[in-house]
């Protein structure tokens, strides 16, 4: 199906709300990343799609954060509120609005929803034996207590729920509760807490899981909790608690999962506010906006059960569709500061072009509850593979030969290659619109692939300047599109292509269109990647200094080329034989033969790392290296100046 021909849709999206106690890790960018390329993708279809998150402020953790670090909790996450902002603009997270949940919209629905579940008879009260660490002299939320799962005993589990069976429970039923705050062995303490009735909302929600765009893992994972006797949802915390207080209650407060979710609300009313819009219009019973959230898979019961179930009561709209992912892991280990798998975002975007992230998490995202994996060594090889080496290779090659014509493209395009590509827009489509990203990727590669074997087979570089603009054109067209296909997920390097090729309509509408004006002189849209090292044992000088001894330890001497040659079979390489003076002769084998004829090479003065390993190729033994300078357009070989003579070291 092609949706881009369907009827326009309004679309609220969110992703579930970072914590606002610490940093975002590469885990947070991971769904930032999967829910920024569906808005991008549908709004680029013409659909009104709106993205709003939130910091999710509340609870004991930020609490106590804040008492550590010596500050008010209110503070707190204000300075990590910016933190998270300017974090998800280094990775083009593009949101319509970021809010939090310590805000009065928040407080306003909050209170609403509550008081609308009351006077449906779904708030209820009992007494409850809590844990309280006599020792810090407080109340335990669920995650400052540890313990074995009640369900399949795997010990180190949080008080809310195990990580190993994904079974949530009541803080009270961990097996050998231990304090996270003072490591002691809690008391039980009698306190009053109140409820949310959530089994009388069973068929609300099996409707719900019936009708609602799920995974069908999670539909099932969710009916298994529903028909497995549901429990009666504790939404109340007991002072100290950073949080709303519950109306008409004294030292109560709403537990932070219930103010959580509803600051998606909140954020969207904010927005609303400053934007001319209703929030009748945006999500109530009657709204035409779908409504989808994008979570881990950590995190399904509270937004496959407790959420609709909150909202049903106030009688506001259901969410159309739930999308979870799974966990991300690094080299295949869980997420570990002290193996140096615990990664920062901020961390990862000094040492690598974001968006080259956003390209390697798309290439692996499906729409299955699935893990991924960050591999670095794979991450390294399949940039410098797809995006460097086939994608922006479109448009290196190719610009010398438009530059030669002014910058001005030809009008006699290869139509059979143009209108490949475009055919393909109602697949690309449909994988980006099922989020099945990995299958978009492999498909936009494939079509690189075909651009760059159209420039081999036409071989432009041997025709006549006219017939080889003609060519390079026909490849730029066809760069253009592909460009436009890659948009959701690598915008900013996209933005700079179509800057490049001075193309300012660029949607998937925009298929058709062609390039009126010259195009701008071709800059580099991405460097290579080197191999990544994270870790940081070893403190290293911030300019990657080398002392003189390990200078002087490579031997660089001028070196005269006194015979170049093609080398048979080999698509890169010349072989040099060469005057090294004292040195004697040496034969180099040189990646240079698309920047050099092996004639005019002849009595030109190289310099060559003469002390390197001789190393045996299929062509014969390289004795040396010489050499070279490189960028997206050539390759540069370094001379020594006039009177340098064969065999002078360089010092």
């Amino acid at each position: 199906m092609d949706v881009a021909n369907t009827k326009k849709r309004k679309i609220l999206v969110t992703q579930a709300l970072p914590y606002a106690n610490s940093s975002l890790h590469l885990g947070h960018i991971l769904e930032a990343v999967q829910t920024d390329i569906w808005v991008r993708f549908n709004n680029l279809i013409g659909n009104e799609c709106l993205f709003f998150c939130a910091d999710d402020t509340h609870g004991t953790p930020v609490m106590l954060k804040a008492k550590e670090l010596g500050v008010e909790p209110e503070q707190l996450i204000k300075d990590v509120k910016l933190d998270h902002i300017e974090t998800y603009k280094l990775y083009d997270i593009d949101f319509t609005n970021f809010h939090t949940t310590h805000s009065d919209e928040n407080k306003k629905y909050s209170e609403f929803i509550y008081n609308e579940a009351k006077n449906k008879d779904l708030i209820t009260r009992k007494t409850i034996k809590q844990l309280f660490d006599e020792q810090e002299s407080m109340f335990l939320s669920d995650r400052f207590v540890k313990g074995a799962c009640p369900k399949c005993n795997e010990e180190n589990q949080y008080g809310d729920g195990c990580s190993k069976c994904g079974a949530t429970y009541d803080v009270s039923e961990i097996k050998n509760p231990i304090s996270a705050l003072s490591g002691t062995t809690p008391i039980h303490k009698d306190s009053e807490h109140i409820f949310f009735n959530l089994p009388k909302q069973i068929n609300v929600l099996k409707d719900f899981l019936q009708k609602s765009d799920l995974q069908k893992p999670i539909v099932n994972k969710l009916s298994e909790w529903v028909n497995d006797d549901l429990q009666q949802w504790d939404i109340s915390r007991d002072a100290p608690y950073f949080g709303f207080s519950i109306p008409g209650e004294i030292d109560k407060y709403f537990y932070v999962w219930l103010d959580a979710p509803i600051g998606y609300l909140a954020a969207i009313e904010n927005w609303a506010a400053s934007n001319d819009k209703k929030m009748e219009e945006l999500w109530s019973k009657d709204s035409n906006y779908e409504i989808y959230h994008f979570i881990g898979k950590d995190i399904a019961y509270f937004h496959g059960l407790f959420w609709p179930a909150l909202l049903d009561s106030a009688n506001l709209k259901l969410p159309d569709g739930i999308y979870v992912h799974g966990f991300l892991t690094i080299n295949g280990e869980k997420m570990s500061k002290s193996k140096g798998t615990g990664i920062l975002a901020r961390e990862f975007a000094e040492v690598c072009d974001p968006e080259t992230l956003r390209y390697y998490f798309a290439a692996k995202l499906n729409d299955k509850v699935e893990d991924i994996d960050l591999n670095l060594e794979d991450y390294v090889t399949r940039i410098n593979s797809d995006l460097v080496g086939k994608y922006c290779n479109i448009a290196s090659r190719c610009s010398s030969f438009i530059k030669k014509n002014d910058n001005k493209l030809s009008d006699n395009i290869n139509n059979e290659l143009i209108e490949s590509i475009k055919s393909k827009k109602p697949l690309v489509t449909s994988h980006y619109n099922s989020r099945n990203y990995s299958k978009a990727v492999r498909l936009i590669m494939e079509m690189a692939d075909d651009i760059n074997k159209y420039i081999n087979d036409s071989t432009p570089w041997k025709k006549e300047l006219n017939e080889a603009i003609d060519i390079s054109s026909s490849a730029l067209y066809a760069f253009r599109l592909v460009s436009i296909y890659l948009q959701p997920i690598i915008p900013n390097i996209t933005k700079n292509a179509f800057e490049f090729l001075n193309s300012t309509e660029n949607s998937f509408e925009d298929l058709d269109k062609m390039l009126k004006k010259p195009i701008n002189n071709y800059v580099p849209l991405l460097n290579r990647l080197e191999p990544i090292n994270l870790k940081k044992d070893e403190p290293m000088n911030d300019n990657n200094f080398i002392d003189i001894k390990q200078f002087a330890d490579v031997d660089l001497r001028v070196a005269q080329i006194v015979e170049a040659s093609l080398v048979e079979g080999a698509d890169k390489l010349l072989k040099l034989n060469l005057n090294v003076g004292e040195l004697g002769d040496r034969q180099v084998f040189a990646g240079i033969k698309k920047a050099y004829n092996p004639e005019d090479l002849t009595d030109k003065l190289v310099i060559l790392v003469s002390n390197l390993e001789p190393r045996q190729m299929k062509f014969g033994l390289s004795e040396g290296m010489v050499l070279a300078s490189s960028d997206d357009e050539g390759i540069y070989l370094i001379s020594p100046d006039s009177g340098a003579k064969p065999g002078l070291r360089v010092k």
